[in-house]
């Protein structure tokens, strides 16, 4: 009886077992499947994210890239304003820029824009104007030329002696003009004035109530924002500064010759031992200006194409000079000098091409108005008794230009310019 109830038992306990061993089996069926179902499941959620990524990139890209390419709809500088939005109402510009189509990216927009109209800050025009190419061939037939920039606080009254002085050599000439913001300069469409008033940063100024007086460092970046617009254009060559007050002494042929042909930049450059010289230099410039560096002269210099990059590239010693040069220092008596002194001394002239009278004595130099105007006058200034030196070589012929004059100068010189200056 015992033995047929162990046996039971035994029976029973091995089909407990066997249960057991079939419920574990189905289990990791179950679990097998349930594996190969999420597996299956997952491996095409993959494929479809790794196929459609390429799609999402690009996307992502395109639309950074409308993000972060700028607004060329105002391309009159660097770049060609290929649109024709600026129809005068009757359609005559903008059937005459239908017929003159061009492509904004061209070689010959960028090298020589044909406006000086632009909406870049000084920082970005400055950037702009310092490229310089490391291939030396240009690839366009380059006509070297002299840009003529006026720094000015108004009208241009020997504007009318300029244009005749002017006349018939464009090819070999660009004309840049600053004047204070908000004036415009009345002039015909066939002056070589029309349309070449360079951006004067006018929300700068009118925010600070300020004026591009004589004298201040808003001068000396007057300055330089004529140089780095006039560097826009490749082909200009040679930078001459001029005041509304200045007329030339000889006829464009020789004034061209002269420049382009010159080793030499000229600006006035000296070290004067006094308190109008010496005396302005301040020790909060050391170390990097010092004392037997300092320099001064005048403010009406020329200069080669190397060298006007070079003074509107600067930031490091002109903030020195923003800083530490105040009246009675002058920036725009010291701060080129100085850095042609320090820099550049070996390829200086160390003098200017505009004569000045300064034997009254005083701040400023004489003016002559129409009494003063004479052709024995103006032969003494073109052919100086003191002789100078060009391209290491003596000579009579030193300056180009002269000033001051009052605006009743003109008459008189324009009657005499083409017996005397030969224009």
């Amino acid at each position: 009886m015992a033995r047929v109830r162990a046996g039971e038992k035994e029976e029973g306990l091995e089909k407990h077992i066997g249960l057991l061993k079939l419920a574990q089996t189905l289990s990791f069926l179950l679990i097998f499947m349930a594996g190969i179902i999420i597996g299956l499941a997952a491996s095409s959620h993959i494929d479809r994210y790794f196929n459609s990524l390429p799609q999402m990139l690009s996307s992502s890209s395109s639309s950074a890239s409308l993000q972060t390419i700028p607004d060329y709809s105002n391309c009159t500088v660097i770049h060609r304003d290929c649109s024709n939005d600026d129809d005068d109402g009757g359609g005559v510009k903008a059937a005459k820029k239908k017929d003159e189509i061009r492509d904004c990216w061209s070689v010959d927009g960028f090298v020589r824009p044909e406006e000086v109209r632009h909406r870049m800050s000084d920082d970005e025009l400055f950037w702009r104007a310092s490229m310089v190419p490391v291939k030396e061939e240009y690839p366009y037939d380059r006509v070297p030329k002299v840009a003529f920039m006026f720094l000015a606080r108004g009208p241009l009254p020997m504007l009318p002696l300029w244009e005749k002085f002017f006349r018939g050599n464009e090819k070999y000439l660009s004309v840049y003009v600053h004047t204070p913001p908000g004036y415009d300069m009345n002039v015909s469409s066939d002056s070589p004035f029309y349309d070449r008033q360079v951006p004067s940063q006018a929300s700068f100024f009118t925010k600070l109530g300020l004026k591009v007086a004589w004298g201040s460092p808003l001068l000396t970046d007057a300055e330089k924002r004529l140089l780095a617009n006039a560097l826009l254009d490749f082909s200009n060559e040679r930078f001459v500064l001029l005041s509304e007050s200045c007329v030339p002494v000889y006829n464009f042929t020789t004034v061209y010759s002269y420049l382009i042909n010159s080793a030499y930049s000229f600006v006035d450059s000296y070290d004067e031992p006094t308190r109008y010289g010496r005396g302005r230099y301040s020790r909060k410039m050391l170390p990097d200006i010092k004392l037997h560096n300092w320099r001064k002269g005048s403010q009406w210099f020329e200069v080669n194409r190397k060298i006007a990059i070079y003074i509107i590239s600067d930031s490091k010693y002109y903030s020195l000079f923003k800083q530490y040069c105040r009246p009675a220092c002058y920036p725009d008596e010291h701060y080129i000098p100085t850095l042609l002194n320090m820099f550049h001394g070996s390829v200086n002239a160390n003098r200017s091409v505009t004569w000045v009278d300064w034997s009254i004595g005083g701040p400023h130099p004489a003016t002559y108005g129409a009494d003063n105007i004479t052709e024995g006058f103006l032969q003494s200034i073109r052919k100086n008794e003191t002789d100078c030196l060009y391209n290491e070589e003596p000579t009579s012929l030193c300056f180009l230009f002269a000033r001051k004059f009052a605006p009743s100068a003109l008459a008189p010189l324009m009657n005499l310019s083409s017996t005397v200056m030969g224009f």
